[in-house]
C-alpha cells in the first residue's frame, strides 16, 4: 500500500494530560515547547538530565521517578516516548494505540502514530515544517527548510503581499559595532519593514544598501538644523514622519543607550505621543575588543570592566567622569569617542597612580573590513596615535586584558 503523507494539524494541550517517557536529550529538546503550550506534563523516567531536572524543581512538570509502566498512558491526549529502552517504547506505543493517544516515538518514527514537525517562530507566527516524501523523517532537512522560511520572516526578505506588517511608530534600533551580520534579527526585520529609515554615520551602512527602493532613507547628519539644534532636528524629523503614518527606524550605532542619546529620542516621541520600540543593540564597547581577540574580563587578570565616554577631556568643566577613581581600578577601562583626547586622558590616569606601562589597544573601525589594531602603553599612546593615524571610530582598551589574546599567549 503506498505510503500517505502525514496530515498537519495544531494541538492545543492547555491544560490537557501529555505524558513523556525518558528524560534524556530528545526531552529536553521537547519538553519546553509543551510547557510553553500549557500542557499538563507528566514525565517517567528513572532519571534525568540537570536541565529537565530543573523544569520538575521549578514545577513546570510532574515527574514520576521510575520506569514506564502499562497504563501511564491512560487518559493522556499525546504521548513523546524517548526512553532509551526499546521494548518499554514499543509496549508504551502499543498502549497509545489502544488508548488513541496520538503517539511520537523518537526511536522509531515509523511506528510512530505522529510526527514532530521542525518549528519555529517569528512574530506571532509559528511555521511547522514536515516533508511529504521519504525525506519527510530527516530532521535535517526539515529544519534546513524551516531555518530558511524563518530566516526570510525575521530579515525582512518573506513577507506577506499586502500586508502591512508594523503599524505606524518609530522603532530605535541599535546596529551594532559596525559589520552588518551583528544587528540583531528583530533589528533587521524592522528594517525591512520600514517606510523611513533615520541613520546615524556610525550604524552599519551596508544593510541599508538591502533595503527595498521605496524606502526613504535619511542621514541623520545631513537633517537641517534651522534654528534647532542637532538632536533636536532628529528628534523633529522622527516625530514629523512618524505622525505621517509611517513605520520610522531609528538606526543608530552599538546599543542605543550606550552614548547614543537614544533615551532623548525616546522621551521626544513620549511627549509627542508616538509609540516607540526600542531594540538593543550589540555594543561596541565589548564587540570591538572581542573582535580584536580582547576579553574585557579575564580569570585571574580582570574581574569588572569599566565603559567611559572621552568625548570631554579630563580637565573639562563639562566632564562627568572620576578619572582619578578609574586610575585606582584593577580591572579593565574602555573608553568610547577618546581618540583624539587620549594623551590627556592618558596623561590624568598616570597622575593619579595608573603605571605607565599599563597597556593599551586601540581597535579602528572594529568588526569591519578596515578593523586595524594598534598596540601602546599609556605612556606611549599619545604619540602612537599621531604616528600611527588612529582615526575614529576606534575603541581604547586599557587594562592586563590587552595583552591576553589568544596571539599573545605563551
Amino acid at each position: 500500500m503506498a505510503e500517505h503523507p502525514a496530515y498537519p494539524v495544531g494541538l492545543r494541550l492547555s491544560g490537557r494530560r501529555v505524558v513523556v517517557l525518558g528524560a534524556g536529550q530528545v526531552a529536553q529538546r521537547r519538553l519546553p515547547a509543551l510547557i510553553a503550550a500549557g500542557a499538563d506534563i507528566v514525565l517517567v523516567s528513572p532519571e534525568a538530565t540537570p536541565s529537565v531536572e530543573a523544569m520538575a524543581d521549578a514545577g513546570e512538570i510532574t515527574w514520576h521517578r521510575r520506569r514506564y509502566a502499562d497504563g501511564d498512558l491512560a487518559d493522556a491526549w499525546y504521548a513523546l516516548i524517548a526512553t532509551s529502552d526499546p521494548d518499554a517504547n514499543t509496549a508504551a506505543s502499543a498502549e497509545a494505540e489502544r488508548h488513541r493517544v496520538w503517539c511520537v516515538r523518537s526511536d522509531d518514527a515509523d511506528r510512530a502514530t505522529a510526527w514532530t514537525p521542525a518549528t519555529g517562530t517569528s512574530e506571532g507566527v509559528t511555521i511547522a515544517v514536515l516533508t511529504t516524501d521519504a525525506r519527510g523523517r530527516d530532521p535535517r532537512h526539515t529544519a534546513a527548510v524551516r531555518d530558511a522560511v524563518v530566516e526570510g520572516l525575521r530579515d525582512g526578505t518573506l513577507v506577506a503581499p499586502h500586508h502591512r506588517t508594523r503599524a505606524p511608530g518609530v522603532a530605535l534600533v541599535g546596529g551594532g559595532p559596525g559589520d552588518p551580520d551583528l544587528i540583531t534579527v528583530r533589528g533587521r526585520r524592522l528594517l525591512a519593514e520600514a517606510d523611513v529609515v533615520i541613520a546615524d554615520r556610525l550604524g552599519p551602512r551596508d544593510l541599508l544598501a538591502e533595503l527595498p527602493p521605496h524606502v526613504e532613507v535619511i542621514d541623520a547628519a545631513k537633517i537641517p538644523y534651522g534654528r534647532y539644534m542637532a538632536q533636536e532636528a532628529i528628534n523633529n524629523a522622527l516625530i514629523e514622519h512618524a505622525k505621517q503614518g509611517k513605520s520610522v527606524v531609528r538606526l543608530k550605532g552599538g546599543d542605543p543607550f550606550v552614548f547614543g542619546r537614544g533615551m532623548e529620542e525616546v522621551q521626544a516621541l513620549a511627549e509627542a505621543g508616538i509609540p516607540c520600540t526600542v531594540v538593543p543593540g550589540i555594543s561596541s564597547s565589548i564587540s570591538v575588543p572581542g573582535a580584536a581577540g580582547i576579553p574585557v574580563t579575564h580569570r585571574g587578570v580582570a574581574h569588572e570592566f569599566t565603559v567611559v565616554s572621552g568625548h570631554v577631556a579630563p580637565d573639562d568643566a563639562r566632564s562627568l567622569v572620576d578619572w582619578p577613581s578609574l586610575a585606582k581600578l584593577t580591572g579593565t577601562l574602555v573608553i568610547l569617542m577618546g581618540v583624539d583626547k587620549i594623551g590627556k586622558i592618558a596623561e590624568t590616569l598616570v597622575a593619579h597612580g595608573k603605571s605607565p606601562e599599563t597597556p593599551v589597544a586601540l581597535v579602528q573601525e572594529g568588526t569591519t573590513a578596515a578593523q586595524r589594531r594598534v598596540d601602546a602603553t599609556l605612556a606611549t599612546v599619545a604619540e602612537t596615535v599621531r604616528t600611527e593615524d588612529v582615526k575614529p571610530p576606534a575603541v581604547i582598551v586599557i587594562g592586563a586584558v590587552v595583552t591576553e589574546g589568544p596571539d599573545r599567549a605563551v
